[in-house]
């Protein structure tokens, strides 16, 4: 596996560990849907949501969460209606990122809630 994707698989294994330690339950991991792949799916206060995580080793090139497009945004919105029919899941759904900075020196995982869409 590449050193970059293997970054990916532990940034996701570290932000499933953080948000299990705020009280999530996460419900699924890698959901896919036609394109869209959405990292992690929680519950939490009766709230479904939707997790996209950012891991990277420098920010030298800006915060991870900065690298969500809005056509990033649109697949995971559309995996997540296809995600909440399948299930007949009544909830509201949140999408929130996880940016993991993972380096020798550093880690360090932030969680944005309610970060760009809302419905």
């Amino acid at each position: 596996m590449a050193q970059h994707n293997e970054l990916g698989v532990l940034g996701e294994k570290l932000a499933a560990a953080h948000l299990q330690n705020k009280g999530y339950d996460i419900l699924e991991q890698n959901y896919t849907f036609q394109k869209a792949e959405v990292d992690i799916i929680a519950q939490h206060n009766n709230m479904v949501i939707c997790v996209e995580v950012k891991t990277r080793n420098s920010d030298f090139f800006g915060d991870p969460q900065e690298f969500v497009t809005a056509s990033k945004i649109k697949l995971l919105v559309k995996a997540m209606d296809a995600y909440m029919t399948e299930n007949a899941i009544d909830l509201e759904c949140r999408f929130d990122i996880v940016a993991v900075l993972k380096n020798k020196n550093q880690e360090v995982i932030t969680h944005y809630e309610d970060a760009f869409y809302h419905f």
